[in-house]
């Protein structure tokens, strides 16, 4: 089963993306800060991560930088989630390292849809 660690310091967005991507088949490991993502990560290796932009401790762009720079982690496709929608800051996303960018408010439904795609394009 494919995994997706899922971190965000909002627990109903968290609690949501979580049921969506359980209801599409997937294992979720759901985390609410920075840290916990990075921690997480590193210990269980899931094939993708979602991870909120504004978050205490590490921020999603640090987590994604410093997934980026550990080996065992480096290939995780990762996805950054956040009400941050202005033009540097999605560039800031895509620079550390993210595959996609899905800005808030957004549909459960797409964001399900982007994570499949991303997963089908890695599998081939």
């Amino acid at each position: 089963m494919t995994t997706v660690l899922v971190a965000d310091d909002d627990a109903d967005i968290r609690d949501l993306v979580a049921f969506k991507l359980e209801q599409a088949g997937l294992e979720v490991l759901a985390v609410g800060d920075g840290q916990a993502a990075v921690d997480t990560a590193r210990a269980r290796l899931p094939t993708l991560a979602v991870l909120d932009v504004s978050m205490p401790g590490l921020s999603g762009i640090d987590v994604c930088r410093t997934l980026r720079a550990d080996p065992s982690t480096a290939g995780m496709l990762i996805i950054m989630l956040t009400a941050r929608v202005q033009e540097q800051d999605v560039e800031g996303g895509f620079s550390a390292g993210a595959d996609d960018y899905v800005t808030k408010p957004f549909s459960p439904r797409e964001l399900v849809s982007r994570i499949q795609a991303l997963l089908t394009r890695a599998r081939t």
